[in-house]
């Protein structure tokens, strides 16, 4: 599992010394938390980068006892595609 670091409105991964991936997100008026991009660097495409960030934005939405709201569709199709998820996704 690659380190994520968490910062105001993104979280990334870096490996051997650079950005691997990253998601960017902020908070709608209702508190939600909100992905608005997500993105692996391609020549660590496959690697399970962008399931990580996923599985990390979801743990910190727990426990900020928030809800996601997917407007990246990478994250809406992890989060759609993983029951386990669905306690924290908004369908719009």
């Amino acid at each position: 599992m690659a380190e994520i670091k968490i910062e105001e409105n993104r979280m990334y991964v870096e490996k051997e010394g650079r950005q691997a991936g990253e998601m960017t997100f902020y908070h709608d008026n209702d508190s939600n938390i909100v992905i608005d991009h997500t993105e692996v660097a391609e020549d660590w495409s496959g690697q399970g980068i962008g399931k990580e960030l996923i599985a990390n934005i979801v743990e910190k939405a727990r426990a900020e006892n928030k809800q996601i709201i997917p407007k990246c569709s990478f994250a809406e199709k992890q989060l759609k595609k993983h029951q386990e998820y669905h306690d924290v996704l908004v369908t719009v």
